[in-house]
C-alpha cells in the first residue's frame, strides 16, 4: 500500500512538472513570437502603409473618411508644441488628448502592429506612436491636406 502511494506521488509530481514545462513552453513561444514580430517590424511606416494611407486620403473628399471635425481644422501644430515635439520626440500630455484614431475602414486595410504601437491622427498628420512611452516613431505629414487640397 505504501509503495502504491509512493508511486502515485511520483506519477503526480512528474505530471505536474510536465504540465508546468508545457505551460512555460507555450508562454515562451507566444512571447517570443511577439518579440520577433516587434523586432522584424521596423519602427516606421512601411512603404506599403504609406501608399495605402495616401491612397485612402487622396480618394476621399474633404469630408469623406475623415474623423469628425478634422477636415475643418487644417493647420499645423502651434510653434511651441512643434518645438516640444522636435526636442523631445514625444507629445506633451495636453496634445496626447487630441489624438484621434484612424478611420476604421482605413485601419482595417493596414498590416498589423505590435500591440503597444498605434497609428493616430493629430491635426493634419498621421503618426506611428509607441503607447508605452508616447514616443513618436514616424509621421506622415500633411495627410489631411491631401484630402482637403491644402
Amino acid at each position: 500500500m505504501e509503495l502504491k502511494a509512493t508511486l502515485n506521488s511520483i506519477v503526480l509530481r512528474r505530471a505536474r512538472e510536465q504540465l508546468c514545462f508545457l505551460a512555460l513552453a507555450a508562454v515562451s513561444l507566444f512571447v517570443g513570437s511577439t518579440i520577433a514580430f516587434a523586432k522584424d517590424r521596423p519602427a516606421y511606416f512601411l512603404p506599403e502603409e504609406r501608399r495605402i494611407i495616401e491612397d485612402y486620403y487622396r480618394s476621399s473628399g474633404p469630408s469623406k473618411g475623415l474623423p469628425p471635425g478634422l477636415a475643418k481644422r487644417g493647420g499645423k501644430l502651434p510653434p511651441g508644441l512643434q518645438k516640444h515635439l522636435d526636442k523631445n520626440g514625444t507629445l506633451p500630455p495636453g496634445l496626447q488628448k487630441r489624438l484621434e484614431p484612424l478611420p476604421q475602414d482605413l485601419d482595417s486595410r493596414l498590416p498589423g502592429l505590435p500591440e503597444y504601437w498605434e497609428r493616430v491622427i493629430l491635426e493634419r498628420d498621421v503618426i506611428l506612436l509607441d503607447r508605452r512611452t508616447n514616443r513618436i516613431l514616424d509621421i506622415i505629414e500633411n495627410i489631411i491636406g491631401l484630402a482637403t487640397g491644402r
